[in-house]
């Protein structure tokens, strides 16, 4: 995902290079390069400003390394704000003390949520945490059968109410279906829509309010670049976000998308494609 972005940043170390030292008008040209890489890599026009100006600070402010070339100390501050930006160590899922954890899904129709609930509960079964899928989305019946589909070819349980129950009262009863079979993690798959709407948006906080997630995990499509900060904004904003998933991993992402979640939510990237194979 970051390769291409990695290649873009090449033409700004080139900039510096054969300079003797970092300077105000060397460095200037190296920005631009910087922030055409990351416009290039779809990140939020926002994230882009914010991140050039602390990268121009601090190399501007850099003192001068002996031995070390321009170029190299540059590479280096721009590695340093990245690893900044995206976190330096891998954040787990949490785990409750007392079962069962509980994971609230959120994410729009058609970014994948559905299945990448279904490849969530794979991965933590193979860390021999057992696990519950919880069917909340009564509005598109296609979801439902497609969690209980996924749940089967994963020899998951799914926890259903059809079509006519209320979302809150099916993520309630799930919840507490799990405690009365000693499931130690239950993942509520929410509905979603086209765009974000109110109603969504007060139904997945009547969720979270009933339920009290240890998780809320963003699902966001890999591919949405500009749109993934406005979207995280929004729902982090309304809801709170603890972490996002990355979906549709294989097509022409560019990883825009993960630097602008990270930066405007602070919540870490939990999982990049969650890594497992369900069809």
């Amino acid at each position: 995902m970051f390769d291409a972005l990695a290649e873009r940043f090449e033409s700004a170390w080139k900039k510096l290079r054969g300079q003797d030292k970092i300077s105000e008008s060397n460095i200037q040209d190296a920005l631009k390069e910087v922030r055409r890489a990351l416009l290039e890599a779809d990140v939020n026009l926002q994230v882009v400003k914010e991140f050039v100006a602390e990268v121009g600070e601090k190399a501007q402010g850099a003192a001068v390394i002996s031995g070390v070339r321009p170029g190299e100390q540059f590479v280096k501050i721009v590695h340093d704000e990245l690893v900044n930006v995206m976190g330096e160590s891998n954040v787990p899922l949490a785990q409750a003390d007392t079962a069962p954890t509980i994971i609230l899904m959120a994410g729009l129709q058609g970014t994948g949520k559905t299945t990448a609930t279904a490849k969530l509960a794979l991965h933590l079964r193979k860390e021999n945490r057992n696990t519950l899928l919880v069917a909340t989305d009564v509005y598109r019946p296609a979801a439902i059968n497609q969690l209980i589909t996924l749940g089967k070819q994963i020899n998951v349980p799914v926890f259903e109410m059809g079509t006519d129950a209320d979302p809150v009262e099916i993520a309630r009863q799930g919840v507490e279906y799990a405690r009365s079979q000693d499931i130690d993690t239950v993942i509520i798959d929410t509905a979603g829509r086209l765009q974000i709407d109110q109603d969504m948006m007060a139904e997945l906080a009547q969720i979270k309010e009933t339920i009290e997630p240890h998780e809320t995990l963003l699902v966001v499509d890999a591919m949405t670049g500009q749109e993934a900060a406005t979207l995280t904004r929004t729902f982090n904003d309304q809801i709170g976000i603890t972490g996002a998933i990355l979906t549709k991993m294989d097509g022409d992402s560019r990883g825009g998308a993960a630097l602008s979640i990270r930066r405007v939510s602070g919540a870490p990237i939990k999982f990049v494609g969650v890594g497992e194979k369900v069809e």
